[in-house]
């Protein structure tokens, strides 16, 4: 069975049980999103585009 989610709604969940849950501040995640979306535009964006395709890759256990 495969199950196809939004990675967008999957880093919510997890944002939000880490502030409800691990009492992380708010302004913490924001900062750690705002931070994501500098690093993507940097050099390093073709990196971690290729580390998570191939993390989703193995999760799936599917092969291009």
């Amino acid at each position: 069975m495969s199950v196809s989610l939004p990675l967008v709604f999957v880093l919510g969940a997890f944002a939000w049980g880490a502030v409800k849950f691990l009492g992380v501040r708010t302004w913490v995640v924001v900062l750690i999103a705002l931070f994501g979306f500098w690093l993507s535009h940097t050099f390093l964006a073709p990196a971690i585009e290729d580390g998570t395709r191939t993390g989703v890759t193995v999760i799936n256990r599917t092969h291009n």
